[in-house]
């Protein structure tokens, strides 16, 4: 048996799938800010009573979590230094010279603040040419005065970067030698382990915000590890990482940075395996829980990914899926502004104290807003284990929203509804048109607890012609993460024109590469049969400040004909992205790159077995649609319907973990592994 857990802001999701039955198992706990480990132990729990398993079946436990991402955003990292070459102290601040794009119309907008402030950032005197060559020594000197001032100012971990580190590491090496003499205990990154490539600004941010988080996600796993040992005993323990592979807690422990975003990148790698197995390879996949609304796109089967990006403003040099998040969740609370106008997010009742109708807080949020206007059934929320407090509800939107505004509390939880779609509307938008797709040739994935409630509006307002909300949607992420293979990847620059690639060299390279990948899936007791190792490569035309990663052909040993194949693919991709490409212009390899993937046990998806008797209709109840107002409308079970189940709107279907809204005009139906399909027109 194998299990994934997705620790989001407000819910704890905990997915079970026996390998040997083919049965899933999922259920959401709330999240415990204070101890996540509580909330991941009685997650634990409950999913192994639904099973009725054991521990001792549990052959893996893949984990996403939040904690580095809301580490960066709440500021509440270690304390930090960093340690670089004389004269590039100011790296971090400098940066590419750029305003951030929101500051073309906004002139109070800035770049975040340097993680690593200017009085915790010391020099040393030492250099290494730009081919790996020791210009000048390393003066011990120097550097034992720089990390002993780093002491008096009780730093809790250090980034070390040298310029040309990823050339030649052995400046970098020693000075970690030193950390560990001077300060015993403290986290040391290294530039040229974590981000071992050209571009020293990307390169700095990345270890900087690796030392960050360390201490942090430490912590957190050591935790996690500890509550789980005293619970179950030794299990094996899986990271999910930002770029789609897992990693374990050892790895994990020294690689923090690849632990952001690592829940919405499972959730990334479902909506891909559902969309495939509905024949769908154009998916838009919108995750809404109870804090975030997150955005990931699946083009040609597959998400989208790069070999950079950005968290919270600052850059980093790692693969990851390409996932965008916004402040717009079932938890996100309206408010007023100054002018008088609706507001919703991006700031969240999170799980404690909650919505309003969980009978903890009293501010109205987007799931008190659906609450009153029908959409959930406060009798079966996460199945009947949680009762919601209509009255509750309608008295926080009463006081905070409808009163302020002169409205009832039908039409303001309406506008809550409409103000949150807005957002999440216009966040589609930027991860979509302006990237030069049209998102009409896309087909809505819905998941989390409150995405398919919202999904089909805000398909029709973008044009959009199909919605498929998975099986389990409440805990697709879960889902993902055992989904997932166990990933590691390497990087080495070249940076050699077309003319100067030697195949045979490439090959030596790309060797060295794959002995570091298959020697550490090995010893994870990978099978030899389970090992992939994918090459690639980073590549521009000459002059062009960015590149595009641009896969290798199987070819053992890589030869001249194979080498014409990768640029002739770089043409073709760059025409497929930028539209526009010249086969005239010489193109440079920059970055080679080698994803040694260990492949994971397939998750045989399939319609869960139909239960009860063969009515699917629970009840009705008024529910309020835009452009209908309040409309007498059934509520089914989704557990009974049947692959090939057609539906009509308007109607609600209801499981534990969910609730999908299907409006007047549009029809649904069933697939063949449980997917409800949605159209309309």
């Amino acid at each position: 048996m194998r299990i994934g857990i997705d620790v989001g802001g407000t819910f704890t999701d905990v997915v079970l799938i026996d390998d040997q039955t083919g049965r899933i198992h999922y259920t959401k706990t709330l999240t415990t800010p204070a101890n996540r480990a509580l909330g991941v132990i009685e997650g634990l729990q409950t999913i192994l009573e639904l099973a009725s398993a054991q521990a001792g079946q549990i052959d893996t436990i893949v984990h996403g979590t939040t904690t580095g991402t809301n580490a960066l955003i709440e500021r509440k990292g270690a304390r930090t230094g960093l340690v670089t070459t004389a004269g590039f102290r100011d790296v971090l601040e400098i940066a590419r010279i750029e305003r951030p794009a929101a500051g073309l119309y906004d002139i109070f907008v800035d770049l975040p603040a340097p993680l690593v402030p200017r009085y915790l950032r010391v020099e040393v005197d030492e250099r290494v040419g730009a081919s790996g060559e020791i210009v000048r020594p390393l003066d011990e000197a120097s550097a034992r005065q720089a990390i002993t001032y780093l002491k008096t100012q009780g730093v809790e971990a250090i980034a070390i970067c040298l310029i040309f580190g990823f050339r030649n590491p052995v400046h970098e090496q020693r000075l970690r030698e030193l950390c560990r003499e001077i300060l015993p205990g403290v986290s040391v990154s290294l530039a040229s382990e974590i981000a071992p490539e050209f571009r020293e600004y990307e390169r700095t941010s990345t270890a900087v915000i690796n030392a960050y988080l360390q201490p942090v996600i430490e912590h957190y796993l050591d935790n996690l590890a500890g509550e789980l040992a005293r619970h179950y005993g030794q299990v094996d323990l899986r990271i999910m990482q930002a770029s789609g592979g897992s990693m374990t807690v050892e790895d994990a422990r020294d690689r923090a940075v690849n632990m952001v975003n690592s829940g919405p990148a499972g959730g990334a790698l479902a909506a891909a395996y559902v969309g495939q197995r509905a024949g769908d390879e154009q998916i838009v996949g919108v995750d809404m829980g109870g804090t975030s609304f997150d955005i990931g796109l699946i083009v040609g089967g597959e998400p989208r990914t790069s070999a950079e990006g950005e968290f919270e403003g600052y850059p980093v040099k790692i693969p990851m899926i390409d996932v965008h998040a916004i402040g717009a969740g079932g938890g996100s609370l309206a408010w007023i502004d100054r002018g008088g106008a609706l507001n919703v997010g991006p700031e969240s009742a999170g799980a404690d104290p909650g919505p309003a109708c969980y009978g903890r807080g009293d501010r109205p949020t987007v799931t008190d807003a659906n609450l009153v206007l029908g959409r959930l059934n406060p009798a079966y929320f996460l199945g009947g284990a949680m009762k919601l407090d209509i009255e509750r509800a309608r008295q926080a939107i009463r006081e905070h929203v409808a009163e302020p505004l002169g409205l009832s509390v039908e039409a303001a939880a309406a506008g809550i509804i409409r103000v949150v779609n807005a957002n999440m509307t216009r966040g589609i938008n930027t991860n979509t048109v302006e990237k030069g797709l049209d998102v009409r040739n896309f087909t809505l994935l819905p998941y989390g607890g409150a995405g398919p409630i919202h999904a089909v509006d805000l398909a029709q307002e973008l044009g959009m012609q199909r919605v498929i909300v998975p099986p389990y949607p409440g805990t697709l992420s879960a889902l993902g993460l055992l989904v997932a293979n166990t990933r590691y990847d390497y990087v080495a620059t070249l940076a050699v024109d077309e003319d100067q690639v030697v195949a045979a060299d490439l090959e030596v390279r790309f060797a060295g590469l794959e002995v570091q990948g298959r020697a550490q899936l090995q010893a994870q007791h990978v099978p030899a049969d389970r090992i992939r190792l994918v090459r690639s490569a980073d590549m521009r035309y000459t002059g062009q400040s960015y590149e595009l990663n641009t896969p290798f052909p199987d070819s053992d040993p890589l030869n001249d004909e194979a080498i014409r194949s990768v640029i002739d693919t770089f043409h073709e991709l760059h025409y497929r992205v930028y539209a526009y490409g010249s086969v005239d212009e010489k193109v440079e390899f920059v970055n080679l790159r080698l994803a040694a993937i260990g492949l994971a046990p397939e998750v045989k998806l399939g319609a869960a077995p139909v239960t009860g008797g063969a009515d699917p209709v629970k009840g009705h109840h008024p529910v309020y649609f835009f452009g209908h107002d309040f409309v007498d409308t059934p509520t089914l079970d989704r557990t009974k319907l049947a692959p090939g189940a057609a539906l009509s709107g308007p109607c609600l279907v209801e499981e534990p973990a969910s609730t999908t809204v299907i409006p007047p005009g549009a029809r649904a139906w069933v697939d063949k592994v449980g997917s409800l399909i949605i159209e309309w027109g």
